[in-house]
């Protein structure tokens, strides 16, 4: 009963600390929010906080009930456990609590990567200057006397009779009942516990996609002070897992060199991804939509898969007049956040984990998307079907030059899981959003083809029943592959919808459409490489054909970008790219661990490498030539992100 106590208490807590930090921070609401988005914010953040109250109890309950059982002749070691520990987390509770609103003020952030920052600052200059601007002497007797008075009720409720599960007297059935009823309870707190105000991890709350409201200060105070703890710790383990690769500057000058075709006499990596444009292919669309869609593998879209009906729109799609198809393309990375990086940034995934590091966020790369289009004069905007938070996606984006970014938090009551809303309701913000009148350029990252997979879409009109008879019979009463077909059916339909929509409302416009990554469900238990991890590349839009793409074309994600500016740009217009263009002369691909060409596929890390077929002709690669273009992909996006443009080996001393 203890236990309960403990984590309603702290429960209560954590909710009124986050009540208090809205209130006295209210000034940095938003203007356009209203009760509602704090209503939802409060909601969130107590569910969220169900978990740090499972966890800050555990760090009493543990040792309190090893001690009942071990030492039982010693119950004040029982009752001392209980109050010590619970003393010392209220005291850091308290502290972290204070401190949140100077650090906000300064920061606009509930704690994040900026306190492990300040870790390895000057110590004893962060000491004076607590001290002299924020009042640490009176501040910190403040949170003491907070936390003595928090442990003061949390002593007197502990102290309190628990005679509910040993009430005297009561017939026995009735007891049991009670007793039955107390361990239900018990279950039940602990799945909320555990899963964030959840009963299962389908719909669980955490740190990532906590921030559900279009305000961002809401969003900065669902998180409890644990929390947001946590949540700059795991950052900063994310960047500094960011390990090096291993070249000298002078490898990477001579494959910088080896890429764009251009001697190795600069120290300047810059000079190596300077571009121009061979001249538009197309008249200049108004509108340009590049589409990451999540977990859009290109195997279904197979003539082989022909059979099963869950890829019936998209192939409809990709036979128009104005439409033309790479099936060689690999995604940057195996999770979306490397297809964001990878298309934001023009980087490929070279264990870098962008979206933490610092210097993602001082300016755009001078390879990011954003900046270049709007050299074309182009406003930029990034939509996400999910929260802003998720990986720090939203302050990425902007970071790399987009000038709006939408998220879930934007749409309202939209249906949807814990990954983000429904595609269908986001394409329709989407088309609500795009001013017919102003030239725009629009990344849009969707979520209902992911796990849960929990989008009814039976409902939405799935051929459930039809898709069974399709499959092998070994398959046919698979019901999770099913769901996990019906899925790719529904993102697929909503997709070649929204393109069908956009061109009526908007005819001059060009579409790009792409998996953010595939490995996620196949029909066969050991696919083949190219079915496992291959992504679609389609090109729709006024000016496209059947040949607008070279024949033997393949690529993958940072080619994305300068496929657009080949196909739009004037002749001559300038621009930076690590990639190159489908449309003159790629031919090849290379990811975190594999490479494509249009008849071959392979791990990227073998010597030497060794192709697979991605169909039944003989695969064929110069091994050298590949390998030194995965190895100049991999350098220029491991080197440029992370030090700079200039080359300089004494850099490279303390990686």
């Amino acid at each position: 009963m203890k236990g309960l106590k403990v984590f309603f208490f702290y429960l209560a807590v954590l909710s009124l600390f986050r009540l208090i930090f809205m209130a006295g921070l209210h000034e940095y609401l938003g203007e356009g929010s209203g009760i509602s988005d704090v209503y939802a914010a409060l909601l969130r953040g107590t569910r969220l906080s169900m978990q740090t109250a499972g966890g800050l109890t555990l760090v009493s309950l543990v040792p309190a009930l090893t001690a009942h059982y071990l030492l039982p002749f010693w119950k004040k070691a029982e009752w001392g456990l209980w109050l010590s520990l619970n003393g010392l987390l209220l005291t850091a509770l308290s502290i972290l609590f204070v401190a949140v609103f100077p650090y906000y003020r300064l920061f606009h952030a509930n704690y994040n990567q900026m306190v492990f920052n300040g870790v390895n600052d000057d110590i004893e200059a962060l000491f004076w200057t607590f001290v002299q601007q924020y009042n640490l002497p009176v501040r910190l007797t403040g949170a003491l006397l907070l936390a003595y008075a928090l442990y003061r009720v949390l002593k007197w409720l502990l102290e309190t009779r628990e005679e509910l599960i040993q009430p005297q007297g009561w017939p026995l059935p009735l007891r049991y009942l009670l007793r039955t009823a107390y361990l239900g309870l018990l279950y039940l707190v602990s799945l909320l516990g555990i899963f964030g105000g959840s009963l299962g991890w389908q719909t669980a709350v955490d740190w990532e996609n906590a921030g559900v409201t279009k305000d961002e200060f809401l969003n900065e105070a669902i998180l409890d002070s644990p929390q947001a703890i946590y949540r700059a710790y795991e950052l900063n383990r994310r960047m500094l897992a960011c390990n090096g690769l291993n070249f000298t500057t002078e490898d990477i000058r001579l494959l910088a060199a080896y890429i764009s075709g251009r001697p190795a006499d600069s120290d300047n990596l810059d000079d190596y991804l300077h571009r121009k444009a061979q001249g538009a292919t197309v008249a200049k669309p108004r509108q340009v939509f590049v589409i990451l869609s999540e977990s859009l593998a290109n195997w279904p879209l197979l003539p082989e898969y022909d059979y099963l009906p869950v890829a019936s729109d998209l192939r409809a799609l990709m036979k128009q007049e104005d439409a033309d198809y790479c099936p060689a393309f690999l995604p940057n990375g195996a999770s979306t956040v490397s297809a964001v990086t990878g298309v934001v940034t023009g980087f490929a995934d070279a264990n870098l984990y962008l979206t933490t590091m610092p210097e993602s966020f001082a300016a755009p790369y001078p390879t990011a998307a954003a900046p270049q289009m709007e050299k074309m004069g182009y406003e930029t905007n990034f939509w996400y079907a999910g929260p802003a938070t998720w990986e720090r996606i939203g302050a990425f984006t902007k970071a790399q030059g987009f000038s709006h970014f939408y998220s879930r938090g934007d749409f309202g009551e939209v249906p949807g899981s814990v990954w983000g809303c429904e595609d269908e309701c986001l394409y329709a913000k989407v088309l609500e959003g795009v001013a017919s009148d102003k030239p725009s350029f629009h990344v849009i990252l969707n979520a209902s083809n992911h796990s849960p997979y929990d989008v009814d879409v039976e409902a939405k009109g799935f051929p459930k029943e039809k898709v069974r008879e399709a499959l092998p019979e070994n398959l046919s009463q698979d019901e999770e592959l099913l769901r996990e077909l019906g899925h790719y059916w529904y993102a697929q339909r909503e997709l070649a919808k929204f393109v069908k929509e956009a061109k009526e409302k908007f005819p001059d416009s060009l579409f790009i459409i792409v998996g953010d990554h595939g490995d996620r469900y196949n029909l066969e238990k050991q696919p083949k490489t190219y079915e496992r991890y291959g992504i679609p590349f389609i090109v729709v839009g006024r000016g496209i054909h059947k040949g607008t793409l070279l024949k033997d074309s393949a690529g993958s994600q940072i080619d994305i970008m300068p496929t657009i500016y080949e196909l739009i740009a004037p002749q001559g217009f300038e621009y930076m790219a690590l990639g190159s263009s489908l449309t003159t002369t790629n031919k090849k691909g290379v990811n975190y661990g594999f490479f494509i060409t249009r008849n071959a596929i392979g791990k990227a890390d073998t010597v030497p490498l060794v192709p697979e077929p991605l169909v039944d002709s003989l695969p064929q690669i110069d091994d050298q030539a590949m390998q030194d273009y995965c190895n100049a992909i991999r350098a220029i996006s491991w080197y440029r992100p992370k030090y700079g443009a200039i080359l300089d080996e004494e850099k490279l001393k303390d990686r």
